[in-house]
C-alpha cells in the first residue's frame, strides 16, 4: 500500500482542485456539456497516473461498437480499474459504483462529474431500481462500465465468479456487452513498491442482442467470463 499513501499524499493540491472544480461544475451543471466534464475526469485521471508512476496499454478499441450505447463488463483487481478503462475509452462513459465506496471523497465528485450510478449493495430493491436506471441510460445511447464480480480481494489475474444479475441491465436493454480483459492492474497498490507499473486493458468482441437473445443471464456471465479469462491468459503468456 505504500503506492496508495505516497500517491494521496503528492496529490493533496490535486485532489482539493478537483474537488472544488467538481463541485463548482455540479452546481451549474446546465453550463458544461457530458464530453467537457468526461474531459475533466480524464485529466484528473492522466494526472494521478503520472503521480503513480503507472501507464495503460490498450487493446481491440476496434471492437468497441461506433454506436449506441453500451455495457462494458471488466474484470475487477482493485481501485485502479475503472480508471485506467476511462483513461483509454475515448468516448464519454460512466460507472456503476457501491454507494459506500462512492461516498469517500473525490469518488463522490468523480461519480459525479461522470454522471454515475451509485448501488446500494446491502438493499435488494434499490440494486435492482439502479439495475433499471442503467438499462435505461444505456438504451439512451450512453455506455457505462459495471463490474460484474462485484468486488475485489487481492485476486490480481485470477478471475472471481461473475454475478449473473449484473448483466439484467445489458439484456434489458437489448444493448451490447462488451468484455473487457483487465491485466496487471492489481500491481499498483498490491504491491508493496513504487516502482513503475504497466497495466493493459482489453476490450474484446462484443456480444450483440443477437448474440445472446437465447441465453440466459447465467450463460451470459459465463461466456463473459471464459472470454476474460482467455485473453488475460494470453496477456500473460506473452
Amino acid at each position: 500500500m505504500i503506492r496508495f499513501y505516497y500517491v494521496v499524499i503528492i496529490s493533496i493540491p490535486l485532489i482539493l482542485f478537483y474537488v472544488l472544480k467538481i463541485r463548482y461544475i455540479m452546481r451549474h451543471e446546465e453550463r458544461f456539456s457530458t464530453e467537457y466534464r468526461y474531459g475533466v475526469a480524464r485529466n484528473m485521471v492522466r494526472k494521478m497516473m503520472r503521480n503513480a508512476r503507472v501507464k495503460t496499454k490498450c487493446f481491440g478499441l476496434e471492437n468497441l461498437p461506433k454506436e449506441g450505447g453500451y455495457v462494458m463488463y471488466p474484470n475487477h483487481q482493485g481501485k485502479f480499474d475503472a480508471l485506467g478503462i476511462i483513461h483509454v475509452h475515448d468516448e464519454p462513459c460512466s460507472i456503476v459504483m457501491d454507494e459506500g465506496r462512492a461516498k469517500m471523497i473525490l469518488s463522490n465528485e468523480f461519480v459525479d462529474v461522470l454522471n454515475g450510478i451509485r448501488m446500494d449493495k446491502k438493499d435488494l430493491r434499490k440494486q435492482l431500481d439502479s439495475i433499471r436506471r442503467l438499462a435505461e441510460e444505456v438504451k439512451a445511447g450512453r455506455r457505462f462500465i459495471l463490474f460484474p464480480e462485484g468486488g475485489y480481494h487481492h485476486n490480481g489475474n485470477h478471475l472471481q465468479d461473475f454475478k449473473p444479475g449484473a448483466f439484467k441491465a445489458a439484456v434489458w436493454a437489448r444493448k451490447p456487452i462488451v468484455p473487457v480483459a483487465v491485466v496487471d492492474s492489481y500491481k499498483l497498490f498490491d504491491i508493496n513498491s513504487l516502482k513503475r507499473v504497466t497495466t493493459q486493458v482489453h476490450f474484446l468482441k462484443p456480444l450483440y442482442y443477437e448474440d445472446y437473445r437465447n441465453l440466459n443471464t447465467k450463460e451470459i456471465a459465463e461466456r463473459v467470463k471464459d472470454s476474460i479469462r482467455e485473453a488475460i491468459e494470453r496477456a500473460v503468456s506473452v
